[in-house]
């Protein structure tokens, strides 16, 4: 039987053009039960419902999906650190209906053999780190095929740190891919126009040629080319900094972001491929190429006798050093 909130879905959906049989089959209902309640105008009046565990947190929960926060085990987590109590298939009935009213975030989806490509992307995101607010850069390596990604915090999205996330994403997954998709930033990239063939950074290109991968850029204004990591970059931002929200430094942010892979974002039912990711992964990793010897340089020179990776370890830092002309 309809509710109110069905109603309103109905009502929501209709004005934006869709028809009455997908919105029933939306709501696992008889096409003739949703053309009934628009001749009647609202849902069938029966009676009384009882109140349900849930009704006290609704209003939280409307306010995570208007800030576009969508993913049920985090609103679950929410709401029951303020005492909820019910069963997560309340939320998840709760939420269902909603979706359709999601904002649209379509990309042109392509599919990949394992061990190709690994996409490259960056973002940021403002959080307190050692007790200030702080602006975050994050960078996320996407595997392909398997939809495993790895991501980095640091205090910049240069050059040296482009490098340093793509060579610690490597490490992560145990090896290398042939090829890594990057867009069309400066560290990476420095000409790219239609027609004309792709300018890469001389670094970048040295950097691929010790890990044995081939570059390459997505067409300019087509960062949806390389979509399954920008979505990824909204996973972390609506995941992990939603469940954690202060660190007491960018090791300490680094250390948990490890934990939450391995925990949470690996063991995640990919509803694409329709496979838990690190059981998906298993395929794939065969197929990674080895590590190098020896690992690139990303430091931004040399200082004395030490090199800026020495002095790095002396500090137990993770961030690489910059000179400052």
């Amino acid at each position: 039987m309809l509710n109110k909130e069905d109603w309103m879905n109905i009502k929501a959906q209709v004005a934006r053009g869709v028809y009455q049989k997908d919105i029933a089959a939306e709501l696992r209902v008889h096409p003739k039960t949703i053309s009934r309640a628009l001749k009647r105008g609202g849902p069938p009046r029966g009676k009384r419902s009882r109140g349900s565990k849930l009704d006290p947190f609704k209003p939280m929960i409307d306010q995570m999906l208007q800030e576009g926060i969508w993913n049920a085990v985090v609103i679950l987590r929410e709401i029951q650190q303020k005492g909820y109590t019910g069963k997560s298939t309340i939320l998840y009935d709760y939420i269902q209906p909603k979706r359709p009213l999601r904002a649209s975030r379509a990309t042109v989806r392509f599919d990949t053999e394992p061990g190709k490509p690994m996409q490259n992307d960056w973002g940021t995101i403002n959080t307190i780190v050692a007790g200030v607010f702080t602006k975050v850069h994050f960078t996320v390596n996407t595997l392909g095929f398997s939809r495993r990604f790895h991501f980095w915090c640091t205090d910049s999205q240069d050059a040296e740190h482009t490098y340093e996330g793509i060579i610690r994403a490597f490490e992560h997954f145990g090896g290398t891919t042939e090829q890594v998709l990057v867009d069309n930033q400066k560290s990476t990239v420095i000409e790219h126009r239609i027609g004309k063939q792709v300018r890469f950074n001389p670094r970048f290109i040295d950097l691929a040629d010790h890990y044995g991968f081939t570059a390459r850029a997505c067409r300019p204004f087509r960062a949806k080319s390389k979509g399954k990591d920008e979505r990824m970059v909204g996973y972390i931002k609506n995941h992990f900094f939603v469940r954690y929200r202060a660190f007491d430094s960018f090791a300490h942010l680094n250390r948990l972001a490890v934990q939450w892979l391995e925990q949470e974002a690996d063991r995640r039912f990919h509803g694409t491929v329709k496979e838990v990711v690190i059981e998906r992964f298993k395929k794939e990793a065969v197929c990674l190429g080895p590590l190098p010897a020896s690992r690139y340089d990303t430091s931004y020179l040399n200082i004395g006798l030490f090199t800026v990776t020495d002095i790095s370890k002396l500090v137990g830092t993770d961030t690489v050093f910059r000179q400052d002309n």
